[in-house]
């Protein structure tokens, strides 16, 4: 029995490389090659817990979207759809609702990291500045879920809670109401540490990052500013935890990684390395950049896919609330 894979992509603007080479990349090969029904949708509302900027939270949609498909994703072979567009998941987000002790919810990682810093703060008030969409942003995603039968949700090691607690709703409403929700099991990532700029994991929040689909001007900038040691311009540098190398390799291909190895052997300096990573960089960003430009300046194209991606989402999203409103709320549908 084939299973269904879903995951969540946060419309928080422009993904940088380390998004594109530790996440986008292995789940759309992943959909491409695997058996099973693949479900890949932008979490819009989910941003409203802390954006407060209507043309923010539009652009970030179209800047995710536009980069998903001009990566390749197939939307022939998974379902690509943005959670606005499906009104059953917030249904289901009020029915979890009434499932779900406070409890479970105070020990989320994102309300304790809330409270915590109030506290470090000095607030007399820990709930200050929480909002309620903050404090039940787990159930919102555990709706994202089990609305759609999900089997697997590939996670990182930071949202597996997230996981355990859509697993533990739907328990528990399997446990009183009979078999109604499939319980979902994590998988954990396993993408590539992408370093950035500084060594520290790429990371828009360290401004350390280099967006995927920069100009050209601004690609060969941020490369730039890559931390190197004082190595002198003909001094033999080492290939180990080199940052400039260490992108380079997830870049070129074999015989372009030798000769790189042997020039940082024989001394090359590392304005010429940072001129060798753009090069390699940039040669393999520009068609996907190219197509990137060319949604974004039809945005319809976008509109189009997005939504007939959310009319796939809702037949599956109808029935698992047509179940559960008949036997949850006695309705006939």
């Amino acid at each position: 029995m084939s299973k269904t894979y879903l995951t969540g992509i946060q419309s928080t603007g422009m993904p940088h490389i380390g998004n594109y080479l530790g996440a986008i990349k292995p789940a759309i090969d992943f959909s491409n090659t695997a058996d099973g029904k693949f479900l890949y949708f932008i979490a819009d509302y989910h941003s409203l817990t802390s954006l407060r900027d209507p043309k923010a939270i539009s652009e970030g949609i179209y800047e995710v979207a536009a980069v998903w498909l001009a990566l390749g994703l197939d939307t022939s072979k998974a379902i690509f759809y943005k959670q606005s567009d499906v009104p059953e998941i917030f249904e289901l987000t009020w029915i979890l609702n009434c499932h779900i002790p406070k409890g479970d919810l105070n020990r989320a990682h994102s309300y304790k990291a809330a409270i915590a810093a109030n506290e470090e703060n000095g607030k007399k008030d820990l709930d200050h500045g929480v909002n309620v969409g903050l404090f039940g942003y787990p159930v919102l995603m555990a709706a994202d879920i089990l609305l759609f039968d999900t089997n697997i949700v590939p996670v990182g090691k930071d949202q597996v809670q997230h996981v355990e607690i859509a697993r533990s709703i739907a328990q528990r409403i399997n446990g009183q109401y009979g078999q109604l929700l499939t319980e979902p099991l994590e998988s954990l990532s396993e993408g590539e540490y992408i370093a950035g700029l500084d060594g520290r994991k790429m990371s828009k929040s360290y401004g350390n990052s280099i967006p995927l689909f920069a100009t050209e001007k601004r690609l060969k900038k941020l490369i730039n500013k890559i931390t190197t040691d004082s190595t002198g311009p003909d001094e033999p540098k080492s290939t180990e935890d080199s940052l400039i190398f260490d992108l380079y390799k997830l870049f070129a291909n074999e015989t372009q990684i030798n000769s790189f190895a042997k020039d940082f052997k024989e001394g090359i300096s590392w304005g010429h390395a940072k001129a060798g990573l753009f090069e390699v960089v940039n040669d393999h960003l520009a068609p996907f950049r190219q197509r990137y430009n060319e949604l974004m300046e039809n945005r319809n194209l976008i509109d189009d896919e997005l939504e007939a991606g959310a009319k796939k989402a809702r037949i599956i999203a109808k029935e698992t609330i047509s179940r559960l409103r008949k036997n949850i709320m006695g309705l006939k549908s």
